[in-house]
């Protein structure tokens, strides 16, 4: 609840597909309260239930919301993030891709910073409970001294002509895509997991000629000591797993002393160095919500920020590392070398 004992008031910006996770995760909390849903298409903002709005100052206006959720193209993001401050929003989440460009994203967090308004990026692959999971074997030395982190994206949505089609047919079009909408979680998620990397290589490539940008490819993160995150992604193949959906791939995390498998059904098992038989960290379940829960874990942390002062994880002026390492890798690959200077900002 807020001082005054209300529950926080929500709106959303976006109804589109993956809105519906967002708009799930919102009823399934306590003290928020939802108070509006926009969308262009109408109809669209109506199916979710809430007071529908076709335009978002109107929504601002009337609905009053204490924060904004922001579930649309990167294109859309500055113009609402500006109209949400002028009407009095004091928090913001807002879904990535961040913004368009890595100057706009900066301009953005600028403009949050000065009007004091917490802005989140819903980055939430790093809330997903097998990464919770590896972080805290991580830090309870299971592994020994870590040498290398590997994780091998199988969508097994990307081959023939209707790739993407029947969920995100704007996938064709885009011009990067495996790195800037894919990609970038686990630029986040290495991060979370070992630290800001030293230098990045990557070598992207086409392989399905129906679409725009690069479905296939790697990079890898250099770290002290000689530690190396590898990113292996290939959306044209798939892993074992009933639903490609829920890991999207399938990690090794790798140490002096052991070894750390994540499964495609999420489960996470621990193998000692020398050894045949695995422990069981994790075990597989049924999730309700995309991803282990995942965006319903980023919101309750947001929640739990704004309302109870905790820390917050993936604020945007810390997310602009995120996109200048994404910015590095394109270039990496354009160059066809390591790239060892990330500018932020």
């Amino acid at each position: 609840m807020t001082e005054t004992g209300e529950p926080l008031r929500v709106a959303c910006l976006g109804a589109g597909y993956f809105a519906r996770f967002h708009y799930e995760a919102w009823r399934n909390l306590p003290r928020v309260r939802l108070v509006g849903a926009c969308d262009q298409d109408q109809d669209k903002a109506r199916s979710t239930g809430l007071t529908a709005f076709g335009d978002l100052q109107c929504m601002l206006r009337m609905a009053k919301p204490d924060l904004l959720d922001i579930i649309t193209p990167p294109q859309t993001h500055l113009a609402a993030l500006k109209a949400a401050i002028e009407f009095g929003v004091k928090a913001i989440i807002c879904q990535k891709p961040f913004c368009k460009t890595l100057e706009e994203a900066s301009e953005a967090v600028r403009i949050a910073d000065e009007a004091g308004v917490t802005l989140v990026v819903h980055e939430n692959f790093r809330f997903q409970p097998w990464y919770r999971t590896i972080k805290q074997a991580l830090q309870d030395n299971l592994l020994g001294d870590l040498l290398q982190l590997t994780f091998r994206l199988r969508t097994g949505d990307g081959q023939g002509h209707k790739a993407y089609l029947d969920r995100q047919p704007y996938f064709q079009t885009m011009p990067k895509l495996l790195i800037h909408e894919t990609g970038v979680h686990w630029i986040d998620t290495f991060r979370y997991l070992l630290g800001e990397p030293q230098a990045v290589y990557a070598d992207l490539r086409r392989l399905n000629p129906v679409i725009r940008g690069e479905d296939a490819g790697y990079f890898i993160f250099d770290y002290e000591g000689g530690v190396r995150a590898l990113f292996d992604g290939n959306r044209l193949l798939d892993h074992a797993a009933e639903n490609c959906r829920t890991t999207l791939g399938e990690a090794l995390v790798e140490g002096t002393r052991g070894t750390l498998t994540l499964s495609g059904d999420g489960s996470v098992r621990l193998r000692h160095f020398a050894a045949t038989e695995e422990r069981l960290l994790l075990a597989a379940r049924s999730w309700d919500g995309f991803g282990g829960d995942c965006v319903k874990n980023l919101i309750s942390h947001v929640i739990d920020g704004i309302l109870d002062g905790t820390p917050l994880e993936n604020e945007a002026r810390d997310y602009l590392k995120v996109i200048a390492i994404e910015q590095a890798i394109y270039e990496s690959d354009r160059l066809g070398k390591k790239i060892r200077e990330f500018v932020s900002a």
